[in-house]
């Protein structure tokens, strides 16, 4: 990994388009021009096909002022690389062009970290980050990323990652918002998904990152970016964060037609 080094696109072609203008032309019907962007901490955003969750997502990047660098939190769904991986220089590419990682705040973040780890593999074919970084390519301009990929539930490390987040923050004076990507309960029944949901989501917008993950465990809930959303909830909240609310609740069945097993997506915006 090296300042010139480029993070090929993974998903273009497959969860979004893969030309700039298919791509333009889908995130110009995604993204709504009547919703007043508010300043925000925080974020929750699906990563599924945007035939699928670009609306939600549409919602919650249409819902916030730019910033100069996002935190972009995904979880593993490779299984490659490290359990908490930083992408830690160069460029990611979509077909809207590239966007620079900022390695002055991976550093920060790696130098007094005791979690956090440089490595490459775990990015390298993971869409959970790649998926939502045409928003902000469509709404924003000048912007960083810092690209993490999650592994494991484990809630105290879970928490000593988002402290380590919010203090290179603050170290940095970072202009940024922490984005955590996920989708909801995964191929279960209209009814099901949705009961599930509602608890999951009534635990972040109350930001209460150990509710939720109680919830999660004990209804078996199957939201695959639970350990970012438990970091993005404990880090913005350790940066002034006092509400959330949510942008927007779809599942799969409400694009498909097919309610007898959904993926459900929910967008929030903490503040």
């Amino acid at each position: 990994m090296g300042p010139d080094e480029i993070r090929e696109p993974a998903a273009a072609g497959q969860f979004y388009p893969g030309t700039k203008t298919e791509l333009e032309r889908a995130l110009s019907k995604l993204i709504d021009k009547k919703r007043r962007p508010q300043k925000a901490i925080g974020a929750m955003a699906p990563h599924a096909g945007y035939v699928y969750s670009g609306g939600v997502a549409g919602s919650v990047f249409s819902a916030l002022k730019p910033k100069d660098l996002y935190i972009l939190i995904g979880p593993n769904h490779t299984g490659l690389g490290r359990p908490f991986g930083v992408f830690a220089e160069g460029k990611w590419k979509t077909p809207l062009g590239t966007v620079q990682v900022d390695n002055g705040f991976a550093k920060r973040l790696m130098d007094k970290s005791k979690i956090f780890e440089p490595d490459e593999k775990s990015h390298k074919y993971e869409h959970s980050i790649e998926v939502l970084l045409p928003f902000l390519q469509y709404t924003a301009r000048d912007f960083k990323i810092a690209p993490l990929c999650i592994s494991g539930i484990d809630a105290g490390r879970l928490k000593k990652a988002a402290a380590e987040i919010a203090a290179a923050v603050k170290d940095t004076a970072a202009d940024a918002l922490i984005v955590a990507s996920s989708d909801m309960t995964h191929y279960e029944p209209q009814e099901v998904a949705k009961e599930k949901d509602v608890q999951a989501i009534s635990a972040i917008l109350k930001l209460d990152e150990d509710e939720l993950l109680k919830r999660v465990v004990s209804m078996d809930i199957s939201m695959c970016g639970v350990a970012p959303a438990i970091i993005t909830l404990n880090a913005s909240k350790a940066l002034g964060a006092k509400k959330a609310e949510l942008t927007d609740y779809k599942t799969s069945g409400d694009a498909s037609g097919d309610y007898s097993a959904v993926v459900g997506y929910g967008g929030v915006i903490i503040k």
